[in-house]
């Protein structure tokens, strides 16, 4: 691949994974390319599964909705000639897991779920994960708030309760 197409490949990469919403003009201009040249470029990145989906990143916390993240580490036994990656597959076909990634370190997998209540991700990781012959052991970490996500700050700038004092 040619270097002005890698440039114009990541430039669109460092602009999509910050804001989503951009459109091709936007990222035209902003890259001082043909908006042609960019649409073409994503749709290849697109294909090639470079970019894999556009995702809005929610603050669960600021509705009146209830979600439970948990991050839990899992030990498994490997199967021969397909490593990790049969349980992993097994693992990531459950609607309530968001994400799978093989770990160095104590643990094989980090499962990443979310669910309404803390006794529904107990219920999941008893009754789905647990049970699965590949699996030897998980321990289940609960996220008790989030302050930044995918670069994001999660929480609001505490305002000041001083009065402000002028001479």
């Amino acid at each position: 691949m040619d270097e002005k197409k890698v440039a114009v490949q990541e430039g669109i990469l460092g602009l999509i994974e910050k804001n989503s919403k951009l459109s091709v003009p936007e990222i035209a201009a902003m890259l001082d390319r043909d908006q042609a040249e960019i649409a073409q470029a994503i749709a290849e990145m697109e294909e090639k599964r470079i970019i894999c989906g556009y995702n809005t990143l929610i603050n669960w916390e600021n509705t009146v909705h209830e979600k439970v993240t948990a991050l839990i580490e899992v030990e498994v036994t490997p199967q021969r000639g397909l490593g990790f990656d049969k349980i992993a597959e097994r693992i990531y076909q459950y609607e309530e897991v968001n994400a799978v990634y093989l770990m160095s370190g104590a643990f094989d997998l980090t499962v990443f779920i979310e669910g309404r209540t803390m006794k529904e991700v107990a219920m999941f990781v008893s009754s789905k994960l647990s049970t699965l012959d590949s699996v030897l052991r998980t321990a289940t970490h609960f996220v008790l708030k989030k302050y930044k996500d995918h670069g994001i700050v999660m929480v609001g700038q505490k305002k000041s309760e001083r009065m402000k004092v002028t001479p």
